[in-house]
């Protein structure tokens, strides 16, 4: 059957006109917008869900790490991302150290509006990206969708942190997609916060086997659970809250995030993971025998999908060499972490690496090739398929954001474009917002 096609031409009428628009407000858009609000740009930041924090909070991911160097207290990430879990432990919704922060979800969103309000960013929620305005290779606006109907936002930059990288690719961006030869992203996860968690017993049972490999195996063999997962991802705590368990288990391959019939697929498949899980631990788990669903989050956590081309790409080579960037923008620290694109459990690509590991980001993975005036950040940012197993963590995203929306600024205000302008005053600029950017920052905080 030929595909039915429409050609409509309609008026838009401009919403906005606004210095600064991030698209997304996940850890990296959060950065971005607050960071180019608090240095008096008008910035609007337009989300598709009715709360900030993205992964965090819509994504029901209540667990935060790294902000040190692998296995240490070393702490090498600062500016707005350590201020958010400084500002949830101070609001009793968590607790953090140099390395993690484990909080309440819906702690996390009160904080994250508090913050937006002090720092004068303007919000809209309940919007979705639609497409990219550009003229003469500059993009100048966007499309959007809500209740309002369709309209334009025009902005003197634009910061695409939507993780997928709409709006780049949109406005004609290359971009790079899954694993070198087959194009698979890494398994999709819909989190899901349990309660009755004796989370003592839980941990005694537990132990230091981190995984349970063999409690799923056994699960499996007996017919009681599906081979949708073969280890632990993550069984994140909070003493705020000490009945309840936040779970990163259910694993969603061959997941493309840029499609609604793929996303709509994960989000089905994810919810019956999860409470079939949740049946797994009652007659497994020592400590969950009265567990049960507490919630299932407004989307489906993704881990990879389109990558911008940029003016440089960060390479597993970078990162395990631990490559230092005159154009540094912060670290990254997180080992290369690739669930299996085709199954259960890890990739055989995941890479540990040793105590102390940290690497330097440059700011040109930022910078699409193809587009002036706008910027990228968090995992859609210009990396390869390894080394974006480290840098999509959320302290790093954040990290992204900040130097995004601090570039931004120092765009407009040098009236230049965001790959043109002096990326020491960049420097200088994060430095006096508490980011960590070199050696000395580390010595300064540590």
């Amino acid at each position: 059957m030929d595909e039915k096609v429409f050609k409509i031409t309609e008026e838009l009428k401009v919403a906005y006109e606004v210095d600064i628009l991030v698209v997304g407000g996940g850890p990296a858009g959060v950065s971005a917008a607050f960071s180019a609000s608090r240095l008096g740009m008008n910035t609007l930041l337009i989300e598709q869900f009715n709360c900030l924090g993205g992964v965090a909070t819509a994504g029901g991911h209540g667990h935060i790490c790294l902000y040190s160097s692998w296995g240490t207290n070393e702490r090498i990430v600062g500016g707005i991302t350590f201020e958010i879990a400084k500002r949830v432990t101070e609001a009793g919704f968590g607790v953090h150290n140099n390395s993690s922060l484990d909080f309440e979800v819906e702690g996390m969103k009160l904080v994250l509006e508090k913050m937006a309000e002090e720092s004068g960013v303007k919000l809209l929620y309940h919007t979705f990206f639609s497409d990219s305005i550009v003229e003469d290779g500059k993009i100048i606006g966007v499309i959007v969708q809500n209740k309002s109907g369709r309209q334009v936002i025009l902005a003197k930059r634009i910061i695409d942190c939507t993780g997928d990288g709409d709006v780049s690719a949109k406005a004609g961006c290359e971009f790079y997609f899954g694993e070198d030869g087959t194009g698979l992203c890494q398994p999709a996860t819909l989190m899901f916060t349990i309660g009755g968690v004796d989370y003592e017993r839980v941990r005694a049972f537990r132990g230091n086997d981190y995984k349970l490999e063999w409690v799923w195996k056994k699960a499996q063999e007996n017919g009681d659970m599906r081979p949708f997962q073969d280890q632990v991802m993550g069984w994140w705590w909070t003493p705020t809250r000490p009945d309840f368990l936040g779970i990163n288990f259910t694993h969603i391959n061959f997941i493309n995030s840029t499609k609604a019939e793929d996303l709509t697929k994960a989000t089905i498949e994810g919810r019956k993971q999860a409470y079939e899980s949740i049946e797994v631990f009652r007659k497994y788990i020592p400590g969950m025998e009265n567990c049960y669903m507490v919630s299932t989050p407004n989307t489906v956590g993704i881990r990879e999908s389109r990558r911008i081309k940029g003016e440089y790409t960060l390479t597993k080579d970078d990162v395990l060499n631990q490559r230092k960037f005159d154009n540094s923008i912060g670290y990254g620290s997180f080992f290369i972490d690739i669930h299996n694109v085709s199954g259960p459990g890890m990739d055989k690509k995941t890479i540990r690496p040793d105590k102390g590991f940290k690497y330097q980001i440059p700011y040109t993975i930022l910078v699409p090739k193809d587009v002036d005036n706008l910027l990228v950040a968090g995992r859609c940012v210009s990396v390869d398929h390894e080394a974006l197993g480290s840098l999509r963590v959320m302290p790093q995203c954040g990290v992204l954001g900040e130097a995004a929306g601090t570039a931004s600024v120092l765009s407009i205000q040098e009236n230049t474009t965001p790959r043109n302008i002096d990326i020491k005053k960049l420097q200088g600029m994060l430095k006096k917002q508490g980011c960590i950017i070199d050696e000395d920052d580390i010595a300064n905080e540590n």
